[in-house]
């Protein structure tokens, strides 16, 4: 099943679907890991940098990986959807529902959710805080669908702020109001698990992400959110857009590494209310020489509180 989100910067909800494109048979090297447990739900993040490189190639790494990984939540950025080409349903079966956000580039780039669960609700907000952000293009906006899950309901969220270097404060706002956003839909249910997950294009000391894991206020208020690598790799830079990537290297080769995909988890009180129980990159090695993405992914198992 695949839904669109209604409208640029409105909350909606799901209002059309259609069904899956086929998946194409083509296998790569199967990665190195297994199903969650029952008892467990698997996240993750990856920005799939849309069409660009050799996309056969990369859809072949993409799709079996993601086969492997058996995830059940994925916020996914800078993937394709026009009138005839859905490119998330190019790498994942029917057994999962995609909801695509609503804003798209002219040529179709934007952001979109898949999970293995329907959802109950889907809701999108607008992150056009300043004129510097250009509502022609995806990034600025955040989407947000609640699922039933084995660890009950569950809020999952994809962030995409801002990308350009300079752009700090225009991802300070939007943080914020991002923030806020997920208050709104919390509501009265303090103890529901809300997971903020995306390509945030900012690194863990900058102000927007600071914000985010409670180290300072912005704008005259605050949250707390865990940063699932930090809880489970404290003190290892893990970047995820890195020079040694050749898909960076090609573009970026004047900028340092960067950690800027991240899995945040609302906390409450002494923390969140689910438990990381593991946490790891994703698609950071080629296959048969292939890379996936500019971007390496991130990946996180959450369990019931122990």
């Amino acid at each position: 099943m695949v839904c669109i989100v209604d409208g640029a910067g409105v909350p909606g909800r799901c209002h059309a679907v259609r069904s899956d494109a086929g998946r194409a048979g083509v296998r790569a090297r199967p990665m190195d890991d297994s199903p969650a447990p029952a008892a467990r739900v698997r996240v993750a993040t990856l920005n799939i940098w849309a069409r660009h490189g050799d996309w056969p190639a990369r859809r072949a790494v993409l799709r079996d990986g993601f086969a492997q990984l058996a995830p059940d939540l994925v916020a996914l950025q800078e993937t394709v959807l026009t009138d005839g080409d859905d490119q998330v349903a190019e790498l994942f079966g029917p057994e999962y529902t995609v909801v695509h956000h609503g804003r798209r580039t002219a040529d179709g780039v934007g952001c979109s959710i898949v999970s293995r669960w329907p959802p109950v609700d889907v809701h999108q907000t607008d992150l056009h805080v300043t004129e510097r952000v250009d509502p022609a293009d995806f990034v600025g906006q955040c989407a947000a669908v609640e699922v039933e899950t084995p660890l009950g309901p569950l809020l999952f969220v994809n962030h995409k702020p801002s990308w350009r270097v300079e752009l700090e404060h225009e991802r300070e706002l939007q943080a914020t109001a991002a923030a806020a956003f997920v208050e709104r839909l919390v509501g009265g249910r303090r103890q529901l698990p809300v997971v903020v997950a995306g390509d945030m294009d900012a690194r863990p000391e900058t102000a927007s992400i600071r914000f985010w894991t409670g180290r300072q206020s912005l704008a005259g208020t605050s949250v707390a959110y865990q940063d699932a690598w930090e809880f489970a790799h404290p003190g290892e830079p893990g970047p995820t857009f890195a020079a040694e990537n050749p898909l960076v290297a090609a573009h970026w080769r004047r900028i340092a590494d960067r950690r800027i995909d991240y899995v945040l988890l609302r906390c409450v009180d002494r923390g969140p209310p689910v438990t990381i129980a593991s946490c790891r990159r994703l698609f950071d090695r080629p296959v048969d020489g292939v890379q996936a993405s500019d971007h390496y992914g991130v990946t996180c198992d959450l369990s019931a509180p122990g």
